[in-house]
């Protein structure tokens, strides 16, 4: 109990990112964990979860507000909406909420760590400028990661704590029922393919085929994340993390369909939300076949990140080089990274 000095309070701890940070932090003698979700989670070790409304100001409150011990907010939370201007208001909301309940009763908080991503360069509006750096312009609003960043750092002033702005590219890693899961949405869209006898076509935009991205393994960044929240240097900075190697989807993919043993047919726009929409049948029957999980189509589908990610008909990638600079040095080839993905998906009979 004496090496357990800092508690960590996880916020959005059932997505893909949360997750992965839970299971670094956990594995770290000195550290207790707190995860905040709406659907809470199974207490395990020196891990407990807390189902929480992070919009309901007054369930915060409830919830939130005897965690007198948190020194580290790690904040991963998200909500979608259907455009950008009305994801403002929920996802500042989050935020505000959090800090206004812990900052009071948590006499040694330490650091607030917020997860951001690309969406702070403009990459989902269009093509914009690579590599992008952390001191690049900001656009006009609105944007919530923008939102997001200045409040902590306006109510950061003459405080003990301080913050860091963590930026990933797509991140892969392993959680059902995120609407963010690019890895699972290829190997749910590889499997339905070759049990309709069907080659694994590119469903992209013409031209994402062909330029350049990058991904963030979702491990390499829980260890980015506790680094940065913990090396005094990097407080009040942000930081690109990726996995540091650049690819295209005209190389990675065809290596994706040989380890489905898959052949490789033209590129051919599709929306995957709609051509996936009457699977949920198929699927049922292939998971009966096959002994899967008992894990519903909902949990299983990304479609419309998918598609997202599949439009970028222009370059997608920013700078690592100052987390280097700061003292990270860690990477991870994403060929490797997909394969121990899809190789996780199949242990845990998610996929055939």
């Amino acid at each position: 109990m004496s090496k357990q000095t800092k508690v960590a309070l996880v916020v959005g701890a059932q997505g893909v990112i949360g997750r992965h940070l839970i299971d670094h932090l956990s594995m770290l003698e000195d550290w207790q964990v707190v995860g905040l979700s709406r659907r809470g989670g199974t207490d395990q070790g020196r891990v407990r979860h807390i189902a929480v409304d992070l919009l309901d100001i007054d369930d915060t409150r409830k919830k939130l507000g005897e965690l007198a011990g948190v020194t580290h907010v790690f904040y991963t939370a998200y909500q979608d909406r259907p455009t950008w201007a009305e994801l403002v208001p929920p996802n500042l909301a989050m935020l505000v909420n959090v800090v206004d309940v812990i900052e009071p009763v948590a006499k040694g908080l330490e650091h607030i760590s917020l997860m951001q991503g690309y969406k702070v360069y403009g990459g989902h509006l269009g093509p914009f400028k690579t590599p992008a750096r952390e001191t690049d312009a900001a656009f006009m609003p609105p944007e919530f990661m923008h939102d997001q960043q200045r409040f902590l750092e306006e109510r950061q002033h003459g405080k003990a704590w301080n913050w860091s702005a963590i930026r990933p590219a797509v991140v892969g890693g392993v959680a059902l029922g995120n609407p963010m899961n690019l890895a699972l949405a290829i190997a749910v869209y590889a499997s339905i393919s070759k049990e309709l006898g069907l080659p694994l076509r590119f469903p992209g935009k013409p031209g994402a085929y062909d330029h350049l991205l990058e991904m963030t393994d979702a491990g390499l960044l829980a260890r980015a994340t506790v680094w940065a929240a913990t090396e005094p240097r990097c407080a009040n900075q942000a930081f690109n993390i990726t996995n540091g190697d650049l690819f295209r989807w005209n190389e990675m993919w065809p290596f994706i369909a040989d380890y489905f043993g898959l052949e490789v047919a033209p590129p051919l726009p599709l929306s995957l939300d709609t051509v996936m929409a009457d699977k949920a049948p198929l699927w049922r029957t292939m998971g009966e076949r096959c002994g899967l999980a008992p894990h519903s189509w909902a949990e299983v589908s990304s479609w419309r990140f998918a598609d997202f990610v599949f439009s970028w008909d222009y370059d997608m990638f920013g700078d690592g080089s100052k987390a280097r600079r700061f003292g990270f040095h860690e990477h991870v080839e994403t060929k490797a990274m997909f394969t121990r993905l899809f190789d996780d998906f199949r242990q845990r009979k998610i996929i055939p």
